[in-house]
């Protein structure tokens, strides 16, 4: 695959996903580190979207909740550019349903080579860096290009 550079924003869109087991602990760190994820635009996950915006006050973009197409809809954000940052705490314990969708996330945002944290500690390590709050350079799939070759 080809790859070309593009910029990412000062200002980050920023998707929040959580498996229910785990939606207290990004709650709990959505609110320590709220300062940091305000100026950026947020968009979760249905029911996480929800809570985040109702327990911390902040705009929140909900789409649909996960299991219903939520995680497939965040899938299909990044690969169109819509989302730079995937902040996803997944509970690796407890098998789900819609197991295929959360592989698929994972690998459409790995594809699109976008920042994502699965833990509390990568997603501290990730609202830490400097990038967060400025532009950054990076390569993602060059889709024009791999058209032309297929035809």
């Amino acid at each position: 695959m080809h790859m070309k550079k593009t910029v990412m924003a000062a200002k980050k869109r920023i998707a929040l996903v959580a498996h229910d087991n785990m939606k207290a602990e990004l709650i709990k760190w959505a609110r320590t580190h709220k300062d940091k994820l305000t100026p950026h635009e947020l968009m979760a996950t249905g029911t996480t979207g929800n809570m985040i915006h109702k327990e911390l006050g902040v705009q929140v973009k909900a789409l649909i909740s996960g299991p219903l197409g939520g995680d497939q809809q965040l899938g299909g954000m990044i690969a169109e550019g819509k989302i730079d940052i995937l902040i996803f705490f997944w509970d690796p314990f407890e098998p789900m349903p819609h197991d295929p969708d959360i592989k698929a996330l994972l690998r459409v945002a790995a594809v699109w080579n976008i920042p994502i944290a699965c833990s509390v500690s990568s997603a501290n390590f990730l609202v830490s860096s400097p990038l967060l709050e400025s532009e950054f350079e990076r390569d993602i799939p060059d889709y024009d290009k791999y058209l032309k070759e297929r035809l």
